[in-house]
């Protein structure tokens, strides 16, 4: 057989192989490995998620300016669909506040364009799954909703403005549930915990377990206790509270969405057109997607947010500055998105870029004075740090009368460019005419490989600072 079919027979027998499958159905690999013992646990999981996803998914389609039986709809669908395709237990499945308000921005509560929106954007996310492409929370207004306040509109100005004005047309029952509510969940999160281990009674270990088990599923308790309550007021004719009502039956009829749309004067609009009206949600709610699971996965396992802020809280003033700097994107994010949505997302990322594309240009330098300058870099030497890093070698170095030498303590750089490589020649070539010396310390293989094949004259390196500043001592001495 010849070379070009024994490789693509190689490739076939990879891509249908077993281990292909599991990665592609990562079901395969966990559930052979599930626990019983665990069975327990999830199932109590399950019920607190599942009771509390009900009403929270009716607000979002609320939010989203849909029917609410849509909220439902979204909520339950990628669930069954993640059983199989999911790769984290922690990944939160179904409508999203911040994807409920791009929604609502994109397609206005149009149900049909909402589904055609949901299959777009799940094509762009597939297609990102393929390339291997890869909480933040919303800046929305629910004090109306526990106010039972009506009529106000959906941008933020109009909405904190309408939610004032209309505070005396407030519901009592609304909002005396709300807040009682709240002052559950409040109560059994403490009580949880504040719960102990200590050896009493039996008595005492069940009516701890009890409280547990109370605690941890107090978000479906709440949610219980709430409809049981405002059904009850309704049964007897008491309409005390602001309910969804009858929603509709069953699931939708199975079928393609719409690609083209008929308006109220009889206009027929196109797919090009609909996509085109689409605009740029169509490219930042697939990002968000994204970046949503993100964040979860890594608040999952830092708590990124709270640690932020009580790093903020408790470091000392000199450390203040790189805290302020990571409060940034968040702080332009949060005030861009009372505008919209979409331009809070936006201005997040630009400064987030930007501030790394800073600290890529500015890059850490300390100097200390051993006999010999010591210059220890922080990180990577790429084309943005070219010029900062020439001009602190020059005026600490170069300008000097006399000119002193350099020890350049590279330890932690991993990343080299072609652009450095070429100042770096030049470098070696000034200090050359000044007669001191340029020493490389501590230079990762990978990057010594890279500077001996640019082949710079006068090129010198050591394994480690000492062993640089005792062979310039030695050096010195012989002069």
């Amino acid at each position: 057989l010849s070379l070009p079919l024994l490789s693509g027979l190689k490739m076939t027998r990879c891509c249908c192989s077993y281990s292909t499958l599991k990665a592609w159905l990562p079901i395969l690999s966990w559930l052979p490995k599930y626990n019983l013992k665990w069975l327990k646990m999830d199932v109590l999981a399950g019920l607190t998620v599942g009771l509390t996803t009900v009403p929270q998914a009716l607000a979002y389609a609320e939010v989203a300016g849909l029917p609410v039986q849509f909220g439902l709809y979204s909520a339950f669908m990628g669930g069954f669909i993640y059983t199989f395709l999911g790769t984290s237990k922690d990944v939160t499945l179904g409508p999203t506040a911040i994807m409920s308000l791009l929604c609502f921005s994109v397609v206005g509560g149009q149900p049909h364009r909402a589904v055609l929106l949901s299959l777009l954007c799940g094509l762009i996310q597939a297609v990102m799954a393929l390339l291997r492409l890869g909480e933040m929370s919303a800046p929305e207004v629910m004090w109306k909703n526990i106010l039972g306040i009506q009529g106000v509109p959906q941008q933020f100005f109009l909405e904190v403005y309408y939610t004032f004005h209309k505070i005396p047309e407030a519901r009592i029952g609304d909002v005396v549930l709300g807040l009682i509510c709240l002052a559950l969940l409040v109560m059994l999160m403490f009580m949880k915990s504040s719960l102990t281990s200590d050896n009493d009674s039996t008595c005492s270990m069940y009516a701890r377990k009890v409280v547990w088990a109370v605690a941890t599923m107090r978000n479906a308790a709440v949610v219980i206790v709430a409809s049981l309550l405002a059904f009850s007021w309704e049964v007897y004719g008491n309409h005390v509270f602001t309910i969804t009502g009858k929603t509709t039956r069953g699931l939708p009829p199975f079928r393609p969405p719409p690609t083209s749309d008929t308006t109220a004067n009889g206009t027929v609009v196109s797919f090009g057109e609909i996509v085109k009206d689409f605009g740029g949600g169509l490219a930042v709610i697939p990002f968000m997607g994204l970046l949503e699971s993100i964040a979860i996965a890594k608040d999952n396992y830092n708590d990124g947010a709270m640690i932020i802020f009580i790093m903020h809280l408790n470091v000392n003033d000199d450390d203040l500055s790189p805290i302020e700097l990571d409060l940034l994107p968040f702080f332009v994010t949060f005030l861009m998105s009372f505008w919209e949505v979409q331009y809070g997302i936006v201005g997040g990322i630009a400064v987030s870029g930007a501030l790394l594309l800073y600290s890529m240009a500015r890059p850490q330098i300390e100097v200390t004075d051993q006999g010999v300058l010591v210059m220890e870099l922080s990180s990577g030497l790429t084309f943005p740090a070219t010029e900062y890093l020439s001009h602190i070698i020059h005026t600490r170095a170069l300008q000097v009368s006399p000119p002193r030498s350099v020890v350049l303590d590279c330890s932690h750089v991993s990343v080299i460019d072609y652009t450095v490589i070429s100042e770096l020649r030049d470098l070696l070539r000034q200090f050359k005419l000044r007669e001191v010396h340029l020493i490389f310390a501590g230079l990762q293989p990978s990057i010594l490989k890279v500077l001996l094949a640019a082949d710079l004259e006068g090129l010198r390196h050591n394994h480690s600072v000492d062993e640089a500043l005792q062979m310039e001592s030695r050096n010195l001495l012989d002069d």
